[in-house]
């Protein structure tokens, strides 16, 4: 009986509360350092450096060069084209006819993430490049030329905020592995057609990546669009896209 009486004193220790919820939310924390404050601290140590010298980074000028080494009229064409499909703009078709599948589903919870994560990344770059102005590289005359500021990357930005969207999406199929391999290549070759086309410098899409990666996730990790169940073939719909989590519900009663 003893036993039993100190072994609940332990448990409503504050010692042992604190050690229980890290071991209950190891994984979420680890998602946090590594998904949302390590690209955040990257993406201010750019930012940092490039406000105070827009030059920036020594090793911007020879990536790019060394990029532009390689050119030749196929990889124009390539460069030219990922370019157009890699549009920021260009994702609101495919973004918008996701989100009206989504509505007509009553997938609330993925409709949220999406709306959320698209606007905040919109809204994220225009005010870092207008805050930045970052002119673009001139070291050759681009076959694509763009005048805005450079700092961070939209392309960079959107790549990134259209795989994240399509990944939470897919979390609970087989579909998230073919997301997550095509997504990546899809990313890495959208950053790479920015350099080629000599219109950004590799920080500029470092810090595109960088922001979009801490965005995206960290907006995860509180709407939480991996919270749902697949739709059942006798058409019932899923049940946490339409409610709130228990923690939601208990911080709406506190309110």
């Amino acid at each position: 009986m003893e036993k039993v009486k100190k072994a609940n004193i332990e448990s409503q220790s504050p010692l042992s509360f604190l050690k229980n919820l890290l071991i209950a939310r190891w994984r979420s924390l680890l998602l946090l350092l590594i998904g949302v404050y390590l690209p955040l601290q990257i993406f201010e140590i750019l930012t940092v450096k490039i406000w105070e010298n827009q030059a920036g980074f020594s090793w911007d000028v020879p990536i790019l060069l060394a990029v532009h080494s390689r050119a030749n009229p196929q990889l124009d064409v390539l460069a030219v084209t990922l370019a157009r499909i890699g549009e920021p703009w260009a994702a609101i078709p495919i973004l918008g006819a996701i989100a009206l599948i989504l509505l007509l589903q009553k997938r609330w919870r993925s409709l949220a993430y999406l709306l959320t994560v698209s606007a905040g990344s919109v809204i994220i770059n225009r005010t870092a490049k207008e805050l930045m102005h970052r002119v673009r590289p001139q070291l050759w005359q681009s076959i694509a030329p763009e005048s805005s500021f450079a700092f961070p990357s939209g392309h960079a930005m959107a790549s990134i905020t259209v795989v994240a969207i399509l990944l939470f999406l897919t979390w609970d199929s087989s579909w998230r592995w073919l997301v997550l391999i095509f997504g990546s290549l899809y990313i890495i070759a959208i950053g790479w057609c920015r350099l080629y086309l000599g219109v950004h410098f590799p920080s500029d899409v470092l810090a595109g990546w960088m922001v979009a990666l801490g965005w995206t996730i960290g907006v995860s990790l509180i709407i939480k669009p991996y919270k749902t169940i697949a739709k059942s073939l006798d058409g019932d719909r899923p049940k946490d896209e339409t409610t709130l989590l228990p923690e939601e519900k208990e911080l709406i009663t506190k309110e």
